[in-house]
Protein backbone atom coordinates (compact mmCIF):
# COMPACT_ATOMS: atom_id res chain seq x y z
CA UNK A 1 0.00 0.00 0.00
CA UNK A 2 1.40 3.26 -1.08
CA UNK A 3 1.60 6.49 1.51
CA UNK A 4 1.30 3.98 4.27
CA UNK A 5 1.75 5.98 7.69
CA UNK A 6 4.77 5.38 9.86
CA UNK A 7 3.29 3.99 12.44
CA UNK A 8 1.56 1.63 10.45
CA UNK A 9 2.34 -2.02 9.12
CA UNK A 10 0.23 -3.85 6.32
CA UNK A 11 -0.08 -7.57 6.85
CA UNK A 12 -1.16 -10.28 5.26
CA UNK A 13 -3.17 -13.05 6.64
CA UNK A 14 -4.69 -16.48 4.98
CA UNK A 15 -1.72 -16.65 2.56
CA UNK A 16 -2.82 -13.47 0.87
CA UNK A 17 -5.99 -13.52 0.38
CA UNK A 18 -6.57 -10.94 3.40
CA UNK A 19 -4.49 -7.77 4.13
CA UNK A 20 -5.12 -6.20 7.54
CA UNK A 21 -3.54 -2.69 8.56
CA UNK A 22 -1.90 -3.43 12.24
CA UNK A 23 -0.28 -0.55 15.02
CA UNK A 24 3.68 -1.22 14.03
CA UNK A 25 3.85 -0.97 18.31
CA UNK A 26 1.06 -2.19 20.13
CA UNK A 27 -1.60 -4.56 20.00
CA UNK A 28 -0.59 -7.08 16.63
CA UNK A 29 -3.00 -10.13 15.28
CA UNK A 30 -1.36 -12.98 14.92
CA UNK A 31 -2.76 -16.87 14.49
CA UNK A 32 -5.93 -16.34 17.30
CA UNK A 33 -8.11 -14.27 15.32
CA UNK A 34 -7.75 -16.39 12.09
CA UNK A 35 -8.37 -19.04 14.48
CA UNK A 36 -11.22 -17.72 15.83
CA UNK A 37 -12.92 -16.24 12.41
CA UNK A 38 -12.43 -20.20 10.87
CA UNK A 39 -14.93 -21.59 13.80
CA UNK A 40 -17.56 -19.36 12.85
CA UNK A 41 -19.37 -21.61 10.16
CA UNK A 42 -21.46 -18.38 8.78
CA UNK A 43 -23.84 -18.59 5.66
CA UNK A 44 -24.46 -15.57 3.28
CA UNK A 45 -27.04 -13.06 4.80
CA UNK A 46 -26.23 -13.42 8.78
CA UNK A 47 -25.48 -11.13 10.88
CA UNK A 48 -22.10 -11.40 12.87
CA UNK A 49 -20.42 -9.48 15.74
CA UNK A 50 -16.89 -9.64 16.88
CA UNK A 51 -16.71 -8.64 20.31
CA UNK A 52 -13.18 -6.40 20.80
CA UNK A 53 -12.44 -6.49 17.11
CA UNK A 54 -9.62 -4.77 17.61
CA UNK A 55 -8.27 -3.90 13.64
CA UNK A 56 -10.62 -6.29 12.32
CA UNK A 57 -8.33 -9.40 11.67
CA UNK A 58 -11.31 -12.01 12.56
CA UNK A 59 -13.39 -10.19 10.59
CA UNK A 60 -11.46 -10.04 7.78
CA UNK A 61 -10.91 -13.25 7.33
CA UNK A 62 -14.24 -14.71 8.18
CA UNK A 63 -15.23 -12.03 5.18
CA UNK A 64 -12.65 -13.87 2.57
CA UNK A 65 -14.02 -17.03 3.42
CA UNK A 66 -17.72 -16.26 3.77
CA UNK A 67 -18.64 -13.73 1.36
CA UNK A 68 -21.90 -12.00 2.00
CA UNK A 69 -22.17 -11.43 5.54
CA UNK A 70 -23.62 -8.68 7.46
CA UNK A 71 -20.76 -7.71 9.76
CA UNK A 72 -20.54 -5.96 12.78
CA UNK A 73 -17.32 -5.11 15.22
CA UNK A 74 -17.29 -3.28 18.88
CA UNK A 75 -14.30 -1.84 19.91
CA UNK A 76 -13.11 -0.08 23.31
CA UNK A 77 -9.81 1.45 21.99
CA UNK A 78 -11.27 4.32 19.45
CA UNK A 79 -7.65 4.00 17.41
CA UNK A 80 -8.28 0.44 16.98
CA UNK A 81 -11.77 0.94 15.88
CA UNK A 82 -10.59 3.49 13.15
CA UNK A 83 -8.28 1.03 11.45
CA UNK A 84 -11.30 -1.61 11.32
CA UNK A 85 -13.28 0.63 9.59
CA UNK A 86 -10.08 1.54 7.04
CA UNK A 87 -9.71 -2.37 6.58
CA UNK A 88 -13.44 -3.28 6.55
CA UNK A 89 -15.29 -0.69 4.78
CA UNK A 90 -18.13 -3.14 4.39
CA UNK A 91 -18.63 -3.38 7.93
CA UNK A 92 -20.22 -1.50 10.81
CA UNK A 93 -17.85 -0.35 13.73
CA UNK A 94 -19.10 0.65 16.86
CA UNK A 95 -16.99 2.19 19.42
CA UNK A 96 -17.90 1.06 22.82
CA UNK A 97 -17.89 -1.36 25.66
CA UNK A 98 -20.11 -4.02 25.20
CA UNK A 99 -20.96 -4.06 28.71
CA UNK A 100 -22.76 -0.90 28.19
CA UNK A 101 -23.12 -1.10 24.24
CA UNK A 102 -24.15 1.74 22.23
CA UNK A 103 -28.16 1.94 22.49
CA UNK A 104 -28.61 0.81 18.99
CA UNK A 105 -26.86 -2.58 18.78
CA UNK A 106 -28.17 -2.99 22.15
CA UNK A 107 -31.34 -3.57 20.26
CA UNK A 108 -29.41 -5.83 17.77
CA UNK A 109 -29.71 -10.01 18.02
CA UNK A 110 -26.76 -11.91 15.97
CA UNK A 111 -26.48 -15.11 14.39
CA UNK A 112 -22.92 -15.37 15.00
CA UNK A 113 -20.72 -13.34 18.15
CA UNK A 114 -17.63 -14.25 18.46
CA UNK A 115 -14.61 -12.90 20.44
CA UNK A 116 -11.15 -12.99 21.58
CA UNK A 117 -11.01 -11.55 25.08
CA UNK A 118 -7.89 -10.52 26.88
CA UNK A 119 -5.86 -12.79 28.25
CA UNK A 120 -4.40 -11.74 31.21
CA UNK A 121 -5.09 -10.95 34.63
CA UNK A 122 -6.09 -7.55 36.07
CA UNK A 123 -3.23 -7.95 38.33
CA UNK A 124 -0.38 -8.93 35.87
CA UNK A 125 2.33 -6.79 34.84
CA UNK A 126 1.61 -4.19 32.52
CA UNK A 127 2.49 -3.72 28.89
CA UNK A 128 4.54 -0.24 28.42
CA UNK A 129 2.46 0.27 25.69
CA UNK A 130 -1.01 1.65 26.38
CA UNK A 131 -3.41 -0.22 23.60
CA UNK A 132 -1.39 -3.50 23.69
CA UNK A 133 -2.19 -3.09 27.34
CA UNK A 134 -5.68 -2.18 27.33
CA UNK A 135 -6.32 -5.41 24.42
CA UNK A 136 -4.93 -8.20 27.16
CA UNK A 137 -5.11 -7.58 30.07
CA UNK A 138 -9.01 -8.41 31.87
CA UNK A 139 -10.91 -5.51 32.79
CA UNK A 140 -13.93 -7.21 33.59
CA UNK A 141 -13.81 -11.69 34.92
CA UNK A 142 -14.35 -13.53 31.52
CA UNK A 143 -17.74 -15.11 33.18
CA UNK A 144 -18.99 -11.53 32.31
CA UNK A 145 -17.79 -10.95 29.31
CA UNK A 146 -18.94 -14.65 28.07
CA UNK A 147 -22.34 -13.65 29.45
CA UNK A 148 -22.30 -10.19 27.58
CA UNK A 149 -21.34 -11.29 24.52
CA UNK A 150 -24.45 -14.28 24.82
CA UNK A 151 -26.43 -11.23 25.18
CA UNK A 152 -25.71 -10.54 22.18
CA UNK A 153 -26.67 -13.93 20.16
CA UNK A 154 -30.58 -14.91 19.06
CA UNK A 155 -32.02 -18.22 19.85
CA UNK A 156 -30.27 -20.56 18.30
CA UNK A 157 -27.43 -18.51 17.17
CA UNK A 158 -23.88 -19.44 17.80
CA UNK A 159 -21.06 -17.76 20.13
CA UNK A 160 -17.14 -18.46 19.34
CA UNK A 161 -14.36 -17.67 21.57
CA UNK A 162 -10.78 -18.37 21.73
CA UNK A 163 -9.62 -18.23 24.95
CA UNK A 164 -6.75 -19.62 27.58
CA UNK A 165 -7.59 -22.85 29.16
CA UNK A 166 -7.05 -22.05 32.49
CA UNK A 167 -10.40 -19.61 31.88
CA UNK A 168 -12.13 -22.13 30.65
CA UNK A 169 -14.30 -22.97 34.16
CA UNK A 170 -15.10 -19.02 34.18
CA UNK A 171 -16.02 -18.91 30.63
CA UNK A 172 -18.33 -21.85 31.17
CA UNK A 173 -20.13 -20.13 33.68
CA UNK A 174 -21.28 -17.57 32.03
CA UNK A 175 -22.85 -19.24 28.87
CA UNK A 176 -25.80 -19.80 30.86
CA UNK A 177 -29.03 -20.68 28.45
CA UNK A 178 -26.44 -22.02 26.34
CA UNK A 179 -25.95 -25.64 24.89
CA UNK A 180 -24.66 -27.70 22.15
CA UNK A 181 -20.76 -26.40 23.83
CA UNK A 182 -17.70 -27.64 21.51
CA UNK A 183 -14.37 -27.65 23.23
CA UNK A 184 -11.30 -27.76 20.77
CA UNK A 185 -8.14 -27.91 22.52
CA UNK A 186 -5.04 -25.92 20.65
CA UNK A 187 -1.51 -27.82 21.38
CA UNK A 188 1.52 -26.22 20.02
CA UNK A 189 3.02 -29.89 19.75
CA UNK A 190 2.13 -33.35 19.87
CA UNK A 191 2.23 -34.64 23.68
CA UNK A 192 2.44 -30.36 24.67
CA UNK A 193 -0.49 -29.55 26.85
CA UNK A 194 -3.11 -27.21 25.21
CA UNK A 195 -2.65 -23.89 26.24
CA UNK A 196 -5.33 -22.39 24.40
CA UNK A 197 -9.17 -23.48 23.38
CA UNK A 198 -11.18 -23.06 20.45
CA UNK A 199 -15.39 -22.73 22.10
CA UNK A 200 -18.20 -23.18 20.09
CA UNK A 201 -21.85 -22.79 22.25
CA UNK A 202 -25.65 -22.54 20.91
CA UNK A 203 -27.84 -19.74 22.30
CA UNK A 204 -31.38 -21.86 23.90
CA UNK A 205 -30.02 -25.24 22.69
CA UNK A 206 -29.93 -28.33 24.58
CA UNK A 207 -27.28 -30.82 23.23
CA UNK A 208 -24.57 -32.43 25.16
CA UNK A 209 -20.78 -30.45 25.98
CA UNK A 210 -18.46 -32.24 23.53
CA UNK A 211 -14.64 -32.44 24.10
CA UNK A 212 -12.97 -32.66 20.53
CA UNK A 213 -10.29 -33.90 19.14
CA UNK A 214 -7.38 -31.07 20.02
CA UNK A 215 -6.12 -29.42 16.67
CA UNK A 216 -2.29 -29.33 16.71
CA UNK A 217 -0.43 -26.36 15.73
CA UNK A 218 2.43 -27.24 14.69
CA UNK A 219 4.58 -30.24 13.33
CA UNK A 220 7.64 -32.37 15.46
CA UNK A 221 8.04 -32.33 19.24
CA UNK A 222 9.81 -29.94 19.32
CA UNK A 223 10.74 -26.86 16.87
CA UNK A 224 13.76 -27.73 14.99
CA UNK A 225 14.52 -25.30 12.15
CA UNK A 226 13.88 -21.27 11.06
CA UNK A 227 10.38 -20.65 9.28
CA UNK A 228 7.20 -21.80 9.90
CA UNK A 229 6.62 -25.18 10.73
CA UNK A 230 2.75 -25.23 10.84
CA UNK A 231 1.12 -28.66 10.96
CA UNK A 232 -1.14 -29.62 7.12
CA UNK A 233 -4.27 -29.05 9.67
CA UNK A 234 -3.35 -25.72 10.66
CA UNK A 235 -1.55 -24.56 7.55
CA UNK A 236 -5.40 -25.48 6.05
CA UNK A 237 -6.57 -23.10 8.72
CA UNK A 238 -4.41 -20.93 8.55
CA UNK A 239 -3.72 -20.38 4.54
CA UNK A 240 -6.05 -21.89 2.87
CA UNK A 241 -8.82 -20.35 4.66
CA UNK A 242 -10.69 -23.62 5.49
CA UNK A 243 -13.05 -24.20 8.67
CA UNK A 244 -12.13 -25.39 11.88
CA UNK A 245 -13.38 -29.00 11.38
CA UNK A 246 -16.08 -30.05 14.26
CA UNK A 247 -16.17 -33.50 13.72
Amino acid sequence: MTGLRDDLTEDAFLGGRVHVLQPRTGYRAATDPVLLAALVNGRPGQRVLDVGCGAGTALACLAARVPGLELHGIEVQEDYAALARCNLPQATIWTGDLLNPPVALKAMQFDWVLTNPPFFDAAGAASPDAGRDKARREAVPPQDWAAACLRRVRSAGHLAVIHRTDRVPDLLSGLVGAGDISLIPLQARIGRPAKRVLIRARQGAGGPFRILPPLILHEGAEHGHDGDDFSLEALKILRDAQAVPMC
